[in-house]
């Protein structure tokens, strides 16, 4: 009994330890996605009222603050001067005024977007690199014929088990030169400082006439311009669960070498940060779920 009373406590103390280890992974992965802006403040200082004793609600304002884009410690300390909130605050603990003055503050530093109530049977699915918009489209392709996929032209050369007029129009640089001048395109960009994208006109406006739901899988260059010759145009931004399963996505293809995905991880920084241009955003936990979400805005946009 006495070696029992003994072993039992240092068990107990062992899985604090590992809860404590788990919890402050979990507490830098947040700040990770907060940074990386792939949640946005509000969400998770919403999470941490509706459950203080959460991961969010368990994060000290002061790290809290520490991860928004933009904001440095000399940044941090004159806001929570300003909204009278101690630094020694949880952001579960926090009283209703500062939440509220917070909510307040939060939402004129980083406002969030809005759906338009308008929609359009042209619909533009973009997002940060490897979040998984080629296997949500695909997954759409297959099971929705109903939707107009678009073929996107490229430069770059076919990865292993892409079809050419299936997956992408592989062409070599004076054709695409071509497309540019003929005004083929209805929109083109360099993607990753390397290879060229476009989407070529005629299918687009051949699937328009007959009624059909056009979808568009590009990426935020390509929704820009979309969105600039066509403003009716419906833009959806998928995002990833968590900038850690971003990482995890990218490596796991393994498709770029290791200075590629460097280049790529900026880039999708940039990219994460242009959400809010988008009219809905969805994030691809599952690929069927975040299909079926594109597919309800379609099923919708023609009212």
């Amino acid at each position: 009994m006495a070696e029992e009373r003994r072993t039992v406590p240092e068990v107990d103390r062992a899985a604090a330890a590992r809860r404590a280890v788990e919890r402050r992974r979990a507490r830098a992965s947040v700040k990770r996605d907060l940074t990386m802006r792939v949640v946005t403040p509000q969400s998770v200082l919403h999470r941490a009222t509706e459950d203080p004793d959460s991961v969010e609600g368990s994060m000290r304002i002061t790290d809290f603050l520490l991860a928004l884009p933009a904001i440095g410690a000399g940044k941090r300390d004159r806001v929570l001067e300003q909204l009278h909130i101690s630094p020694v605050k949880r952001l579960g603990g926090l009283g209703a005024r500062q939440r509220r003055v917070l909510e307040e503050w939060l939402d004129e530093r980083f406002p969030v977007s809005t759906p338009r109530g308008a929609r359009s049977r042209l619909l533009v699915l973009a997002g940060p690199t490897a979040v998984g918009k080629g296997t949500v489209a695909a997954h759409i392709r297959e099971n929705n014929p109903e939707i107009h996929l678009s073929v996107s032209a490229t430069t770059r050369p076919p990865r292993p088990g892409e079809i050419d007029g299936v997956h992408y129009y592989f062409v070599d640089d004076a054709e695409f030169d071509r497309l540019i001048a003929d005004g083929e395109l209805l929109e083109y960009a360099v993607v990753h400082n390397r290879s060229r994208y476009g989407t070529p006109r005629a299918p687009i406006d051949a699937a328009l006439a007959e009624g059909k739901t056009v979808l568009l899988e590009i990426d935020l260059q390509g929704a820009r311009q979309v969105r600039e010759a066509e403003p009716s145009a419906t833009l959806i931004f998928l995002l990833p669960p968590s900038w850690d399963e971003l990482v995890h996505r990218l490596v796991g293809r393994g498709t770029e070498d290791a200075e590629e995905r460097s280049r790529r991880l900026r880039t999708a920084k940039v990219e994460l940060a242009a959400q809010n241009e988008f009219d809905h955003l969805i994030v691809n936990e599952d690929v069927a779920t975040a299909a079926r979400e594109v597919v309800d805005l379609s099923t919708s946009s023609a009212r």
